[in-house]
C-alpha cells in the first residue's frame, strides 16, 4: 500500500519512472546540468540529493546502494571521488532548480536543475583563443 507517500507519479507506472529518474540522474552526475520539465526536475532533486549523501558517508554499502540508480561502476567512482567531497562542508542542498519558461511545441514547464557549485566548462573556441592570447603575449615579453 502506498500510504503518505509523497512522490511524485509523472504519469508513468513504478518502473518505469524508476528507470526514468534514474536516467536522469546518471545525466546529471555526468554533465552537471541539465534542461528537463519542472515535475521532472523536482522528482530528480530528492533522488540526486541521496546519493550525494551516500557519496558522503563513503562506505561500502553506501556505494552498493548509489550503484542500485546509477548502473554503472565509473559513475559511482565519480560520485564518491570527486562529486560527494566537494559538499562535505555542506548538509543538503547540493542542487538547484532554476526555472527557464515554456517548451515551445507542447508548453510545459522547463527547468534547468544544476549542482550548486557547478561551474560551467570552457567550450574549444574559448580555449583556443586563451591560448591565442597567451601566446603572443610571451612572443611580445621575448622580443
Amino acid at each position: 500500500m502506498r500510504h503518505q507517500k509523497r512522490v511524485p507519479k509523472l504519469g508513468r507506472t513504478a518502473s518505469h519512472r524508476k528507470a526514468l529518474l534514474s536516467n536522469l540522474a546518471i545525466q546529471l552526475i555526468k554533465h552537471g546540468r541539465i534542461k528537463t520539465t519542472d515535475a521532472r526536475a523536482k522528482a530528480l532533486r530528492s533522488v540526486v540529493e541521496r546519493l550525494v549523501t551516500y557519496g558522503k558517508k563513503g562506505t561500502v554499502h553506501h556505494r552498493r546502494l548509489a550503484y542500485r540508480v546509477l548502473k554503472d561502476r565509473k559513475l559511482v567512482k565519480l560520485l564518491f571521488d570527486h562529486i560527494a567531497p566537494q559538499y562535505a562542508s555542506r548538509d543538503g542542498g547540493y542542487t538547484r532548480i532554476v526555472k527557464l519558461g515554456y517548451r515551445d511545441n507542447d508548453s510545459a514547464p522547463i527547468s534547468l536543475i544544476e549542482f550548486v557549485d557547478y561551474k560551467m566548462p570552457e567550450d574549444k573556441e574559448s580555449k583556443k583563443a586563451k591560448e591565442k592570447k597567451t601566446k603572443s603575449k610571451e612572443k611580445e615579453k621575448v622580443a
